[in-house]
């Protein structure tokens, strides 16, 4: 049984946003393994607090993320 596992940055998406990302996440996941897996196939979202995710040894913060998402340099 799938289980597809996404971490986000904490108040970078809507509650929408979460709920389209497992939707579509499944839908994809199901296209491979086929349509019969949908209801054994899991997708946990989960937030990380602002700051506790880093990259190249730099943390990262919600208004990063948002920056970013942006289009604006950090």
């Amino acid at each position: 049984m799938p289980l597809i596992q996404v971490k986000l940055i904490e108040d970078v998406f809507t509650a929408e946003q979460k709920q389209r990302i497992v939707r579509e996440l499944t839908d994809a996941m199901v296209a491979i393994e086929g349509e019969n897996m949908r209801p054994v196939t899991w997708c946990i979202v989960e937030e990380v607090h602002s700051g506790d995710w880093g990259i190249a040894g730099n943390p990262l913060t919600t208004s990063d993320v948002k920056a970013l998402a942006a289009g604006v340099a950090a």
